[in-house]
């Protein structure tokens, strides 16, 4: 299978957007987020879906560019 580097951006964002995710859950268990609740919930709200999206558009790019 062959990366484009559109495919390889959203392959980058979905990784940077799930350690984001992963970094707010730590926050938000650890009992004081650095940043605060409210500001820690919405980017693990918006950083989770985004890892997802991103990685499910760089898989589809990928594989119309491979046809």
């Amino acid at each position: 299978m062959i990366m484009t580097p559109k495919s390889g951006i959203l392959l980058g964002g979905s990784c940077v957007a799930a350690i984001a995710a992963v970094g707010c859950v730590f926050e938000l268990t650890s009992g004081n987020p650095e940043y605060g609740t409210l500001v820690t919930g919405i980017i693990l709200a918006v950083s989770a879906p985004l890892t997802v999206i991103c990685f499910l558009a760089a898989v589809a790019d990928a594989r119309a560019n491979n046809q």
